[in-house]
């Protein structure tokens, strides 16, 4: 006897229908995942990866070239050459650029920065989704509603502020400001209120646990994807941030986007050298993704919550 018949018999017609139903859409749904992606799916995919890949190959492109190749023709060359080391050469020891301590200051920065956000964003996200406390709602409404206003405004008070700290020129100038984002706490608010049941919350102090205990040992890793994308993120956003290193350090303390842009004189560009350290400053980024994307997308699966 099937269990639609069994449900009719204990439960009524309506439960059957009900059962019935949500065996269907379990059914489409194993179909459709057991279902291989056509041709149209592959030449989508394939064109998307030809856009995105086609800025480094141009930066390479002319990393390889000369400037006077460059002046002549946008494209001076189909393929990049052994003179790109030349230039990855001239770029790390250079007299007018610190390219190691930039390197060193680009990871202290990223680093805490990307464990900060994802430790005190996932705090916070616990908290919001999970507890139950008075003003919890205008709380996260007024978190989420800073992330409207533009960066820009807060220029100059948080200047003033790095000035009466003595922070100019000091890498807690960069870092302090971004220990946690109104992003990464909405991000992980949303994402634990549905990977979270209160069932294990519950269970959890009903054995003893405290609120921390909870935390660590229950909510950390059922938060482990979300955290682990939020952490890569905040990782490249920082690695790449120019605006605000641009404003309170100095070429005694840079950061390796202020240093491409001390490869520009005044008078002249040479764009090779430039293209150069682009790609230098990308390669770092290129080497995370390559060794944490797998680990990453199988975390983001072995996380996933089945209803």
């Amino acid at each position: 006897m099937s269990s639609v018949a069994v449900t009719a018999q204990t439960a009524g017609q309506g439960a059957a229908r009900a059962a019935a139903k949500r065996r269907d859409r379990g059914s489409r749904a194993t179909r459709s995942a057991q279902r291989r992606p056509g041709t149209v799916t592959y030449v989508l995919l394939g064109i998307a990866l030809l856009i995105s890949i086609f800025p480094l190959y141009f930066t390479l492109l002319l990393g390889s070239s000369d400037p006077v190749s460059i002046a002549q023709n946008a494209v001076p060359q189909w393929l990049p050459d052994a003179s790109l080391f030349q230039q990855f050469g001239e770029v790390i020891s250079s007299d007018t650029i610190n390219f190691w301590k930039a390197l060193a200051n680009s990871v202290i920065i990223s680093v805490i920065t990307a464990a900060s956000v994802v430790l005190f964003s996932t705090l916070a996200g616990y908290s919001f989704a999970k507890l139950r406390f008075r003003g919890r709602g205008p709380l996260l409404v007024f978190v989420i509603a800073t992330m409207a206003v533009p960066t820009q405004l807060g220029v100059i008070p948080m200047y003033i502020l790095m000035t009466d700290l003595d922070w100019i020129g000091k890498l807690q100038a960069v870092i302090v400001p971004a220990l946690v984002t109104a992003f990464g706490v909405f991000w992980m608010t949303q994402y634990l209120s549905e990977a979270l049941p209160y069932e294990l919350i519950e269970a959890a102090r009903v054995d003893g646990a405290s609120m921390i205990r909870t935390f660590w040992s229950i909510a950390l890793p059922a938060a482990r994807p979300a955290a682990a994308m939020l952490g890569l993120f905040t990782f490249v956003q920082q690695w790449t941030n120019y605006f605000w290193p641009s404003i309170v350090l100095n070429q005694d303390n840079p950061t390796l986007p202020l240093v491409v842009r001390s490869l520009q004189s005044n008078y002249f560009v040479d764009y090779s050298l430039v293209m150069g350290g682009i790609f230098l400053v990308t390669l770092p980024l290129l080497v995370v993704f390559a060794f944490v994307g797998k680990q990453l997308v199988a975390g983001i699966m072995a996380g996933a919550v089945k209803g």
